[in-house]
């Protein structure tokens, strides 16, 4: 199976984030070679704290399947969920989560809190990271930076 051919689909929705002005994640949730859901970040437009990536397609997974358990998905994401993401994920029962770049300042998947494979939890999920890992990262550090220069840290007198 070609990972790199759905990240693309994330990557893709990370990039309209970009567009709308929202922080670059894109997600989509797929069985076998059928994409199911994909979208990215709305916060901004939502002004909704919870309105991330991976939660909007969770969601739009299980109304387009009426059904909470998600058993027989795969979650793409640009970048590593967080403690929140992760939780719905576990709770959301998905098998197997690939994404982009790891989140050293917030990952819920082992870069800071390891959620998705906790032994207590009564789901652990499989995860393979590092797919078009380059490509994620940058997005997200490109964005970033925009907003960087956008706001001066200097005054303007």
């Amino acid at each position: 199976m070609s990972y790199e051919r759905f990240m693309d689909i994330a990557i893709e929705e990370a990039k309209q984030a970009t567009a709308e002005g929202e922080v670059p994640v894109g997600a989509a949730v797929v069985i076998g070679d059928e994409v199911i859901a994909m979208g990215h970040n709305l916060r901004e437009a939502l002004n909704d704290p919870t309105a991330h990536a991976e939660l909007l397609v969770i969601k739009e997974a299980s109304t387009r399947l009426n059904r909470w358990r998600l058993t027989d998905v795969t979650l793409y994401v640009t970048i590593e969920p967080c403690a929140m993401c992760a939780g719905a994920i576990v709770l959301a029962r998905i098998p197997l989560i690939i994404w982009g770049a790891n989140d050293s300042k917030g990952g819920g998947g082992g870069s800071v809190f390891q959620i998705l494979q906790e032994p207590s939890l009564n789901h652990r999920v499989e995860i393979v990271s590092g797919i078009r890992e380059d490509v994620c990262r940058k997005i997200l550090q490109d964005f970033f930076e925009e907003q960087r220069y956008k706001s001066p840290l200097t005054p303007l007198y």
